[in-house]
């Protein structure tokens, strides 16, 4: 039983790489060798393991045997040089999942351990470089051998770094999983003498968190500003619309919101210039088409996401076309419109981030959740 459940989870894993591969053609021709190097990868994996594995479950082979039980003094121990390593090191499962990740990794991705943890480490890379990565996890996950690769991450793409890739086995996980170690690299994937901060990081103030702080604080201002400047004799409607021209351009690059819960109606979309008839066409969208809206509506909890992996969750437009792929999103964030009073949805926030702008981080998706209550707040005094 034990092997026809690994079975299923190698297959499963095999056909969403796979799929993956599929959408990696659209990539530029100079990314294309390492698409093809990772096709190979997965056929060779085809023909070694999973043909072999089924085989065996077919003549009633003998299950694998169990992993060994660590020590529980050296897992702590290990556990903390983990995160005093100087090197940026994360811990992550076959579909790259992290598990944990240390101080060096969290400076040099610029992501925090708590956003980073549960989501996908091939979500911060280039899309180029993101089936590749995947690919080649997989691989150390299955026992193939150590890796490395040279991989741009996505919120500075001129910048290579190199992920060394090796498999452990501790105690307190169920399989192998994949440590992964980040080092700066020159145009030619060589690494630097140090890959981690450097030696006076933590004795410098930051000044890019001082900045973004700064800029959070200003836009709750003009937030703010904008919900006790609306007349008393306009409705709900109007607090919906001052607030998205707040946070239109300069916080995202789409805003969308609804109004309502069980019967949700579409007030404003704002998009960028040359959105075209993308905007015309999500304006007259039905907004019960769009998963993500409905859920927030009923669930009332805010969604985050980056490199969203569901193309269809926010439907499709008058072209049929998911609107994540038309808008070209490359981060998100939908968030109930709810005062915190008695639980009730009023509406729906969605904003989307595109291109080569930064993804939402965890503080933004603190901000939005605060500034959603405050717009809920003037939504119920004019209702």
């Amino acid at each position: 039983m034990a092997q026809t459940d690994e079975f299923g989870e190698e297959l499963a894993d095999f056909v969403h790489r796979i799929a993956e591969l599929k959408t990696a053609r659209s990539v530029p021709e100079g990314d294309l060798r390492a698409v093809l190097d990772a096709a190979l990868f997965e056929l060779d994996h085809a023909a070694g393991h999973l043909w072999p594995l089924y085989e065996r479950l077919v003549t009633g082979g003998a299950s694998a045997p169990s992993a060994p039980s660590g020590d529980r003094v050296e897992q702590q121990l290990l556990r903390a040089m983990f995160q005093r390593f100087p090197l940026a090191v994360a811990l992550v499962d076959r579909e790259t999942v992290v598990r944990r990740m240390n101080f060096a990794a969290t400076v040099l991705t610029g992501v925090r351990a708590g956003y980073a943890t549960g989501r996908a480490l091939a979500g911060l890379l280039a899309h180029a470089d993101r089936a590749a990565f995947r690919s080649q996890v997989a691989a150390v996950a299955r026992g193939e051998g150590d890796r490395s690769l040279v991989v741009r991450q996505q919120h500075d793409p001129k910048a290579r770094v190199r992920a060394t890739l090796t498999a452990l086995r501790p105690s307190n996980e169920p399989r192998i999983v994949v440590l992964v170690v980040l080092q700066p690299a020159d145009a030619h994937g060589r690494t630097g003498p140090r890959g981690g901060p450097s030696e006076t990081s933590g004795h410098l103030p930051d000044l890019s968190e001082t900045t973004r702080h700064a800029v959070l604080t200003d836009l709750l201002d003009s937030m703010a500003t904008a919900l006790i400047g609306v007349p008393t004799d306009d409705g709900p409607d109007e607090v919906l619309r001052r607030a998205a021209r707040v946070l239109h351009g300069r916080f995202a690059d789409w805003v969308v919101v609804e109004s309502g819960a069980a019967r949700l109606r579409r007030v404003t979309v704002l998009g960028p210039d040359d959105a075209g008839t993308l905007a015309e066409s999500l304006a007259k969208q039905d907004p019960t088409g769009c998963p993500l809206v409905v859920e927030a509506a009923r669930g009332g909890s805010m969604a985050v996401k980056v490199r969203p992996e569901d193309p269809e969750e926010f439907g499709r437009d008058s072209s049929d076309d998911p609107v994540l792929v038309r808008a070209n999103v490359t981060s998100l964030v939908c968030a109930p419109l709810a005062d915190g009073g008695d639980g009730a949805v009023q509406g729906v926030l969605t904003l989307f981030r595109t291109g080569a702008r930064l993804a939402f981080s965890m503080a933004e998706a603190q901000t939005v959740d605060m500034m959603a209550r405050h717009i809920a707040l003037a939504m119920r005094r004019r209702a």
